[in-house]
Parts: C-alpha cells; sequence; structure tokens
C-alpha cells in the first residue's frame, strides 16, 4: 500500500524525557488523519518534525516518497497551523495573506480572494485581525497555511478554544479542502467526540507512545452498543453462541466477550449457556461514548 507519510520509529528527547517514543505512523493521500492526545502526549512535537520544524533524536520518516532528511524537497508542498496563527492584528486578513504571498513568491492574481473565499472569510474586507473571532482567526491560519496550494496541510489543536459556532465553521472549512481539494489533512487534538465527526483515520498517542492506529469504522464499532458478556469459561461460551447463530462477537479478555448482535436476548444467552453449565457472571447492554474509550485506552480521566 502506497503512503503519503509514515514514520519509522521516530523519537524526541528533551534531556531525559522522551517526548515522543518510537512512533510509526502511516497516512495516505485523501486521508484525514486525527492525532488524539492528552495536552503533553506529544502530538505538537511528532507534527514539528513532519513540518521540518524539528529534528528526530532517532528514528526517520518518509514523505510524498522522500526521506525526512530532505526537506528541501517536500517543504513547499506542506501547509501548517502549528499553536497560534502568526498575524499581524492591526492589518486586515488580505494583508496577512499578501505578505505570506510574498515571502513564499505566489504572484499568482487572485488567489488572496480565492483563499478568502475558500475559508469563509470574504466579507472581512477592511476589519483588522484584532477585531476577529478567535474561530475567524483560525480560518485565517489556515487560509495563510494553504497559501502555495499544499498536498498536506498539518494543523495542530485548530478547535482549541473555540465556541460551538467556531468549531463548526473550522470543521466545514477542513471537510470541504479534503473533499473538493484532495488535501491530506493531519490534525491534532484532545477532543476525540469533535474530531470524530471528520477524521477518516486515527492514531492515539499517550506519553509519547503510540496506542493504537485505526480507521473511523474501527473505532465507532469498538464504541458501539454491544453486549458485555462476563462467565467463567469464554471458550465455551463461544461454542454456545454459535450454535444460537451468534457470529458477530468478540472475546475482549479471559472472561469478558462483546456481542454486537441480538442486543435484546440477553435472557435467552444466559439461559443457553446455563443449560450448557457454562456459569455467567455478569451480563448488560453498553453503550460506550468514544471519550470513554479514548480514557480507558489512555488510563482513565485522572490522567487528563
Amino acid at each position: 500500500m502506497e503512503y503519503l507519510l509514515t514514520t519509522n520509529s521516530l523519537s524526541k528527547a528533551y534531556g531525559r524525557h522522551r517526548a515522543v517514543n518510537a512512533v510509526n505512523l502511516h497516512i495516505r493521500q485523501g486521508d484525514i488523519y486525527g492525532l488524539i492526545g492528552r495536552n503533553g502526549a506529544g502530538k505538537t512535537t511528532i507534527l514539528k518534525i513532519i513540518s521540518g520544524l524539528a529534528a528526530p533524536t532517532s528514528g526517520d520518516f518518509s514523505l510524498f516518497g522522500k526521506s525526512g532528511r530532505d526537506a528541501a524537497g517536500y517543504m513547499s508542498r506542506i501547509g501548517t497551523l502549528i499553536e497560534a496563527p502568526g498575524v499581524y492584528p492591526n492589518m486586515t486578513a488580505a494583508e496577512n495573506l499578501k505578505l505570506k504571498c510574498l515571502a513564499m513568491g505566489v504572484r499568482k492574481k487572485g488567489v488572496i480572494e480565492e483563499l478568502l473565499k475558500t475559508v469563509g472569510l470574504s466579507d472581512t474586507g477592511k476589519k483588522k485581525v484584532k477585531n476577529f473571532s478567535l474561530g475567524m482567526k483560525q480560518r485565517l491560519g489556515i487560509a495563510l497555511a494553504l497559501v502555495g496550494n499544499p498536498d498536506l496541510l498539518v494543523l495542530d489543536e485548530p478547535i482549541n478554544g473555540l465556541d460551538p459556532q467556531g468549531i463548526a465553521e473550522v470543521r466545514e472549512t477542513l471537510f470541504r479542502l479534503n473533499k473538493e481539494q484532495n488535501i491530506t489533512l493531519i490534525i491534532s487534538s484532545h477532543i476525540l467526540e469533535e474530531l470524530s465527526k471528520i477524521a477518516t483515520h486515527y492514531g492515539i498517542i499517550h506519553d509519547g507512545v503510540l496506542l493504537q492506529e485505526l480507521t473511523r469504522e474501527e473505532l465507532l464499532k469498538r464504541c458501539s452498543e454491544r453486549i458485555e458478556l462476563k462467565t467463567s469459561d469464554t471458550r465455551r461460551a463461544c461454542t454456545v453462541l454459535e450454535r444460537m447463530g451468534i457470529t458477530d462477537y468478540k472475546v475482549v479478555d479471559a472472561d469478558t466477550i462483546h456481542i454486537f448482535e441480538r442486543l435484546n436476548d440477553g435472557g435467552e444467552i444466559t439461559m443457553a449457556l446455563a443449560e450448557h453449565q457454562v456459569k455467567t457472571m455478569g451480563i448488560t447492554v453498553k453503550n460506550e461514548a468514544l471519550e470513554d474509550y479514548y480514557l480507558n485506552l489512555t488510563g482513565g480521566a485522572a490522567n487528563v
């Protein structure tokens, strides 16, 4: 499978602290890849390395088929918005974009108006950026990252601190960029519930370690409504389930099975297990929220 970006045991240490620890990412062209983790998990450090703003301590990565050591060969194809947008508050959105275009040698006629339209800031006119809402500033930051028509957009916490309307506006902008311009997006966030509305793939990172990579479909299935069966003998219980015609299940650990079908048949399942001398220690219907799944995976809310 061809990947736009892969990392190979990517690591970054600051003194004795290992901010990123042997991370292996796999991102394809056209993905909206959500890098999920708490503050301090290592997300920003990974994005800085990919964007050429920091060097790894060990490991390497490949981007657009080129080695990460060959930054000059691909940097023009990456747009970045890491931490706060670098804008001049006493200038308008158009003036900020003009400066960025001059710095990057972009001379295309109408490009500023096009970028403002893309991020929904066409009507800002002579309004200075210092008078923008936080959501408008974030969208201007995205417009600045889009100067030069990048193939990859790297965004660090683009919805952090926004109100619901601002979140919706930024989300819609990113969705359109991906669908209409086929721009690949890497978005870091600690808000899984919100990112789940747009991302196609996820990497969950904790204390610098990549815990899981999974697709949107895999994540939603793990959080879907299910019967959680606690039993004394999972092997025999699986045999009973299959005799009942139940095949969509997963053995989670030594005494737990998750069943994803016939959710109203808990009593029937318990009776069938009893008939085969399999003890039921507990049976409940659960629907785990995305945030609950994330917290359980990374050690619970106490670590937030």
